[in-house]
């Protein structure tokens, strides 16, 4: 199955989204409507959800899509405390955080063949641009 661009439809999650309440979900679904490309990304809600249950979550998530890309809401949240510990015990696993749309976005359309080192650092140089001010 290929896009409109000739590239291969994504089929595999290549990153887990994981933030508070529905935020995570809406990114994806945002990715879908505007790209196509939300089946690249698993969401994750930290709604009721405990430390503990958080990592078990991330963790889960992470086994069931063999993605190496985390992305999270918040800088000091508990999805990103949860995620930083997996760190420990999974050195490849690359974290975002203070993830936004133009951060997904840019991470959906990174090439496959790219490390997921070097598209979620682009990923996120991205998202850091695209903040703006306008007084």
């Amino acid at each position: 199955m290929e896009s409109a661009t000739n590239e291969p439809a994504m089929t595999k999650p290549r990153a887990v989204i994981a933030g508070h309440a529905s935020f995570a979900a809406g990114l994806v679904s945002a990715v879908q409507q505007i790209a196509g490309k939300g089946d690249g990304f698993v969401s994750i809600s930290n709604a009721g959800l405990s430390g503990a249950d958080i990592e078990v979550t991330i963790l889960q998530a992470l086994d069931a899509s063999s993605a190496n890309v985390l992305f999270t809401d918040l800088p000091a949240g508990s999805c990103t405390m949860s995620a930083r510990r997996l760190q420990r015990s999974r050195p490849g696993l690359v974290v975002v955080t203070g993830v936004n749309l133009a951060t997904v976005l840019e991470f959906a359309f990174r090439p496959l063949e790219e490390s997921d080192a070097d598209a979620a650092k682009a990923a996120a140089e991205k998202g850091r641009a695209t903040l703006m001010v306008f007084p």
